[in-house]
């Protein structure tokens, strides 16, 4: 039977939610690493664009006029990985519910997807505005 609204027992806390403190801020950098690992380990698109970002991190600095440019430049190489791994949450956790085919798994993937194309296409207008002569 479910309680009622104006219960005035507290709310029941996941195990997993974070205490506070330097404790708090430890644990989600070693959370943000096991991130960074996974998606290096199980995502292809991830590496490649990894592999491509890092040259062209160190192109922006040589190429842009100021520092503001290059970190325009960099920004947008930042976003596109940034897309990528919520992209893959969003995968992974749509496998996670069902390996089957359902148009809303479908529709979550599809955005996700177009997302990352959309900040690999806003990365590619960046340069093209700081490097047109």
């Amino acid at each position: 039977m479910p309680k009622p609204s104006n219960s005035t027992e507290p709310a029941a806390v996941s195990e997993f939610k974070s205490t506070s403190g330097l404790t708090r801020v430890w644990r989600a950098f070693r959370y943000s690493l096991d991130g960074f690992r996974a998606a290096f380990q199980h995502e292809a698109a991830f590496r490649q664009e990894l592999a491509l970002g890092v040259p062209l991190f160190a192109l922006a600095w040589w190429l842009a006029d100021h520092r503001w440019q290059a970190l325009l430049m960099c920004g947008s190489i930042v976003l596109v990985l940034i897309v990528e791994i919520i992209n893959s949450a969003i995968e992974a956790l749509a496998d996670t519910v069902t390996l089957e085919r359902h148009p809303l798994i479908k529709r979550a993937k599809d955005l996700g997807s177009a997302a990352v194309m959309l900040a690999i296409a806003a990365a590619v207008g960046t340069w093209a505005v700081v490097l047109w002569p």
